[in-house]
């Protein structure tokens, strides 16, 4: 149960998971497969937009921190929020190929810069014991926008695709208005935690530099596998598997709801099997997932595959941010999670890139959802042998007692 005091942050968080991904990112899924029906664009062409999003991501990732540390906060998340609002509206046009890849590119660099900079803003204004509950709703925005784009789109794609852009943009700016005064309501109680540092006392503080970075280069794979479904699910439903737009749509419904579901399994998971268990459980069911429409096309499969990889998107980033957290202490937790979403953005627009360009080449997605779970087998692999690491640490750190 959220408390009434909780709330500005929390909302500062959703709204920026919420628009920053959920919209920024997701929103362009379900409408890929009619750009290229309605002659917006060719298949390839549609395809880079979507990839294009990716390379924004990971130029925001990287320069978030920098940014918030020389921008007012207030500011800065205005200025996020009106960029992807006007990367909606500004494209309800046809127009070229150009002017849609700039301000897909804005999406995805503004969108990493809410998804850095709020639900940071969030937990910093949260007391310690509240953190972990009010860090999986904050996660739950991911999943909210995407559950509303998949509404939106069928219901606006009635009217028209350029209604439907302008219905995407007037819901990032609605998101931003209600996480602006959010803001303004936080930052005029000025709790402690936003004002001075805590200090944090704990036995996890020592370097585990091959822990990290075992748990790290799984992150970097999660991003691998999360780019079939997040960029190429609608359209390999609708056009590839000759599904239509109404039943991928229903498929991308699914995603989403499970997207909002995510966070709070993820958080009952931990209670139960720890970080290191939760994760290496998460991968494989992910892994596992994505992998389940190429081996069955029905109903069923299709709507667990929608559902459980849409539930594990927010959940392992939930998941992972913890597990640094447990291993390095709460004190350098920002500084590592932030290295983390760097990698993870990396290897997400290299992944995202190379897909587009395997698709070019083939003319079909099928192999890029193998490819996925192949990639988060790995990652499974890898948070395992991070245990082992960590064991060998915590002897040598031992034997010198």
């Amino acid at each position: 149960m959220v408390r009434k005091q909780e709330l500005p942050a929390l909302l500062v968080g959703m709204t920026a998971t919420l628009a920053g991904i959920g919209v920024a990112r997701f929103a362009y899924t379900p409408l890929l497969p009619e750009l290229v029906k309605q002659g917006w664009f060719e298949d390839t062409q549609a395809v880079y937009l979507g990839a294009a999003n990716l390379l924004g991501y990971l130029i925001g990732a990287l320069s978030a921190h920098r940014l918030s540390e020389r921008l007012p906060l207030r500011r800065l998340m205005g200025l996020c929020f009106a960029a992807i609002a006007l990367s909606f509206i500004l494209c309800a046009q046809p127009s070229s190929f150009e002017w849609f890849f700039c301000w897909r590119l804005i999406a995805g660099i503004t969108g990493a810069i809410l998804m850095v900079v709020g639900p940071a803003t969030a937990l910093a204004a949260t007391p310690p014991t509240r953190r972990a509950g009010v860090g999986a709703l904050v996660f739950t925005g991911i999943g909210l926008g995407a559950l509303l784009s998949a509404s939106l789109v069928p219901l606006l794609m009635q009217f028209s695709l350029s209604a439907t852009w302008l219905a995407l943009g007037s819901l990032a700016l609605a998101a931003g208005l209600i996480g602006d005064r959010s803001l303004i309501r936080l930052e005029a109680a000025k709790p402690a935690s936003l004002n001075q540092p805590t200090a944090v006392t704990t036995t996890e503080t020592n370097p585990l530099g091959w822990v990290l970075l075992c748990v790290m280069a799984a992150y970097a794979l999660d991003a691998v596998g999360f780019v079939p479904h997040t960029v190429f699910w609608v359209d390999y439903l609708a056009r590839e598997r000759a599904l239509g737009t109404e039943a991928a749509s229903l498929q991308w419904a699914a995603f989403g709801l499970g997207a909002v579901c995510g966070p709070l399994i993820a958080g009952w998971v931990v209670q139960r099997c720890g970080w290191h268990k939760g994760l290496v459980l998460a991968f494989s069911v992910k892994a596992v997932a994505v992998l389940l429409p190429l081996l069955s096309i029905a109903l069923v499969s299709r709507t667990l595959s929608s559902f459980i990889v849409g539930a594990l998107v927010p959940g392992i980033v939930a998941l992972t941010s913890g597990r640094i957290a447990e291993l390095v202490g709460s004190a350098d937790h920002k500084r590592y999670w932030g290295l983390a979403t760097a990698v993870f953005a990396i290897a997400q627009a290299l992944s995202g890139y190379s897909m587009s360009a395997l698709y070019d080449a083939w003319g079909s997605y099928f192999y890029l959802f193998y490819a996925g779970s192949a990639a988060l087998a790995g990652g499974a692999v890898l948070i395992t042998l991070s245990r082992l690491f960590q064991h060998q640490t915590t002897t040598t750190t031992d034997s010198y007692r």
